[in-house]
């Protein structure tokens, strides 16, 4: 698999550029066979299997190829340091800690250009997702984790859980290049003690914290420690991509799938409209833009299989209008329900002054608290870094909790675009299940939350985003059990929308094994001649 994941980022390096690069300039509007909307997790699988299925793909994603160096010769910026790569048509980059002792020290003025993070503002709510060849696997931390099987089959109660922890996470796992720290590195580097001092904590207060894998390449990162790899994960460099080290959806993936030749990818076009022709084939109605956002053309595509994996949010909207508007009048009622946040907050604490964080942080996170057993408060933590080049004394962290509410996405016309029924009530389920592990941890080491990172005096919980949209087309309600969209035929979904709502850990892994599951299906059912 490892030879296979090189020989892929080859030939991306080779097919990539010419197509998807030629993409930008003026891209092609020949037909496909099939059309995979986004080239995030889900529709990465899409794409592939149908290449190497031997049909004719095209993938249509809205944010750029990240392949051509800035002036300082690197292709992203570093988290510590963003310019206009960093966000996608911003004036000033919106990170998730918005101060730092009070300070608007955090966030900076930018130019607008089609950055590779974005933050779609709700009501109650906004939430992060990636833009470019790759979607969110560009700027996500990496945390390639499996759920429990137990949950799995909670969440999917008509899924074989057996088969896909036999077959699909394992396949999974494999193409995207997960790999776990070398533990023996991990208990003497610098780079990771800030995760020791919150697994002191944790322990102190009888938690259990676990190793969770990563699709950085660590041995990477140990070149990168000892001076003989130019530096990525230990430069601050994560939320805004990459440079080096990471095994992002562009070089597995997507890799292999423009290298089975019947794959192209047209980048900066963004599907707002999907509908039947009648001849039964599917249309598609794209707005290509350039690199200041100005619409410079208008597009439209036929194909007979129509993949959608533009994430949670980019297909409940285009099924949530399809249906509102009349074009796709049939889809079931509950497509654009079922959606959370997989029960996201952020929490700082300050640790004491012996208890020390660390100047240098790896910026991949590769702990989690895991309390997910305890049935009357089941919350895991991701152990975040904080990565600003000198001491701070904080332990931060990204919390998972099972919180069970659930919003709608509704078509809203004045704007042509969906609004969203998150409530602040909502985000404080999971913030009150956060509050009583850390409240414990607290406790048990005197120690105090943090109140100055997110933009209040007040904020200790930061409840308002979230890094894991999930639902919105949820698998066997508003599809059936393999992902097909009720109500019509020949489209599918591939993507984070399918799941309920909550998965108990960082999502992608099982988004990605949901796809190969659904893959599997269609492609020996629906496509065959």
């Amino acid at each position: 698999m490892v030879a296979l994941q090189t020989a892929a980022a080859a030939g991306l390096t080779r097919i990539g550029l010419a197509s998807a690069q030629a993409a930008e300039e003026a891209p092609a509007v020949d037909n496909a066979t099939a059309v995979v909307v986004g080239s995030g997790y889900g529709g990465a699988v899409a794409a592939l299997r149908l290449g190497q299925a031997g049909i004719r793909t095209l993938v249509l994603e809205m944010g750029r190829l990240w392949n051509t160096p800035g002036a300082d010769g690197k292709i992203f910026c570093s988290t510590a340091a963003p310019d206009q790569r960093s966000m996608w048509f911003r004036t000033r980059t919106e990170a998730p800690l918005a101060s730092f002792l009070w300070l608007d020290v955090v966030n900076k003025d930018i130019k607008p250009y089609p950055g590779a993070l974005d933050r779609v503002h709700f009501d109650a709510m906004s939430v992060y997702v990636g833009r470019g060849v790759g979607g969110g696997s560009l700027v996500n931390g990496g945390m390639a984790v499996t759920p429990s099987q137990a949950y799995f089959a909670e969440q999917f109660p008509t899924v074989d859980a057996t088969e896909m922890y036999g077959t699909y996470f394992p396949r999974a796992r494999a193409m995207l290049g997960v790999n776990t720290v070398d533990s023996t590195w991990f208990e003497s580097t610098e780079w990771y003690r800030f995760t020791r001092t919150s697994r002191k904590a944790a322990t102190n207060a009888g938690l259990k914290t676990t190793f969770v894998p990563n699709v950085y390449d660590f041995d990477y990162m140990q070149r990168e420690a000892a001076g003989t790899a130019t530096k990525s994960a230990l430069a601050q460099e994560v939320i805004y991509g990459n440079n080096y080290g990471k095994r992002s959806l562009d070089k597995t993936y997507l890799a292999a799938a423009l290298g089975t030749g019947n794959v192209t990818v047209n980048t900066l076009e963004k599907v707002k409209r999907i509908e039947r022709a009648a001849d039964g084939t599917w249309l598609l109605t794209a707005d290509r833009i350039d690199v200041t956002g100005t619409v410079v053309e208008t597009k439209q595509y036929n194909c007979t299989y129509l993949f959608l994996g533009g994430g949670s949010l980019g297909t409940s909207e285009l099924l949530v209008r399809a249906r509102d508007t009349g074009a796709l009048p049939d889809l079931d009622a509950r497509v654009g329900a079922g959606w959370g946040t997989n029960g996201n907050t952020m929490v700082g604490r300050a640790n004491h002054i012996w208890d020390t964080t660390g100047a240098n942080q790896s910026t991949m996170p590769v702990m989690g608290i895991d309390d997910w057993a305890n049935t009357a408060n089941p919350v895991f933590a991701e152990i975040a870094p904080l990565p600003i080049g000198f001491e701070t004394w904080v332990s931060l962290y990204l919390a998972i909790t099972k919180n069970p509410s659930r919003a709608s996405f509704t078509y809203d016309s004045a704007s042509d675009g969906v609004k969203l029924g998150w409530t602040a009530a909502h985000s404080a389920v999971s913030v009150a299940m956060a509050k009583k592990l850390f409240d414990r941890i607290n406790l048990a080491n005197a120690t105090i939350y943090r109140y100055d990172l997110f933009g209040s005096t007040s904020k200790v919980f930061a409840d308002d985003f979230c890094y894991h949209p999930l639902g919105g087309c949820v698998l066997g309600q508003a599809t059936d059990d393999y992902g097909r969209v009720k109500g019509t035929s020949r489209l599918y979904v591939t993507d984070g929308s399918l799941v309920p709502g909550n998965i108990g850990v960082n999502p992608f892994v099982t988004i990605t094994a949901l796809a190969e599951r659904t893959m599997a299906r269609v492609l020996v059912e629906d496509t065959a001649p």
